[in-house]
């Protein structure tokens, strides 16, 4: 009856990763319980997304190896695995689901890094810009309802915000990964996606150590025209959360990233911990510190938990 913070299954948005090349779902060892999906069990799933009531579906794509190259020119085909997976997702979710794009090069390059790089080797901030902007139009078209620009480049939620309203898109929202720190925590993920980096993105993702210029980044980000605002990862960085919603004027979304998931998944199977409870308890915890929206790998069986 008291309770300060509630959680609806309608804050939850399901990360899914979609392979090229495969007829089947395939499981990701360092994520328990999580898979990679193909086109052709994409269907089911959002079935089950649609039915347990939850908000959306962020989708990513995993290509094929040999259609990676240094500028990720994959992610720009509207026949590329992701673009084609979300046009199966706006098909089988109607207006029941929000599908949200992740607008991104990481996955599609064979150096893994978000963007294409210079001659001295260093990601160039404003001709990977350019291709968010392509992308970005590229999944509108597809059907997303939003594109979410993961990189962390100066500029690119205003560049994409233009891009998309000159193609005619001005319905299409933008959530901004405003507050994205060089985390230890993403490495599950970089499995999923089967990532080619080598190295790290220190240079255009945040310090951890810096809390201050997280929220800087999000105010930049909202005034350059994002309909949210993302941090991430989300646990770890519960300070930086509340500051972002104690400014925001737009929703805020936070991670719970592969990292974060896969410590409470594998402790469970080892019978160390509650999983479901500890997944609970780790996401109410999130929503406490004042995200309005919530990407977590667990968000089918916790709408289950939270179903009224």
């Amino acid at each position: 009856m008291v309770a300060e913070t509630r959680v609806h299954p309608a804050q939850l948005v399901l990360p899914v990763f979609v392979q090229d090349g495969i007829s089947s779902p395939v499981a990701i060892s360092s994520m328990p319980g999580v898979e990679r999906h193909s086109i052709d069990s994409l269907p089911s799933l959002m079935a089950t997304a649609t039915a347990a009531g939850i908000g959306g579906v962020m989708l990513f794509g995993v290509p094929r190896e040999d259609d990676k190259d240094a500028t990720g020119s994959h992610a720009l085909r509207p026949d590329g695995i992701l673009n084609r997976a979300l046009s199966v997702a706006r098909r089988e979710a109607g207006d029941r689901l929000v599908v949200m794009a992740d607008t991104c090069l990481d996955e599609y390059t064979d150096h893994g890094h978000c963007g294409v790089l210079d001659a001295a080797g260093r990601v160039d901030n404003d001709a990977t810009v350019g291709l968010y902007v392509e992308q970005a139009i590229v999944q509108a078209t597809a059907g997303a309802d939003v594109v979410s620009p993961s990189g962390m480049m100066d500029g690119q939620v205003a560049a994409i915000r233009n891009g998309l309203d000159g193609a005619g898109f001005t319905d299409v929202a933008i959530l901004a990964y405003a507050v994205k720190y060089a985390s230890a925590f993403y490495g599950p993920f970089r499995e999923a996606v089967a990532s080619s980096l080598q190295g790290d993105r220190r240079s255009y993702q945040q310090d951890p150590a810096n809390r201050r210029e997280g929220a800087l980044e999000a105010r930049l980000d909202e005034a350059q025209g994002a309909d949210l605002v993302m941090v991430k990862p989300a646990g770890y960085y519960l300070d930086v959360l509340a500051d972002v919603a104690a400014q925001s004027s737009v929703p805020v979304a936070a991670y719970q990233v592969s990292g974060e998931y896969a410590m409470i998944a594998a402790a469970a199977q080892r019978g160390w911990l509650d999983g479901p409870e500890a997944l609970a308890e780790s996401v109410t915890a999130i929503a406490r510190a004042g995200a309005d929206v919530i990407l977590t790998y667990a968000a089918l069986e916790l709408a289950g938990r939270w179903q009224a």
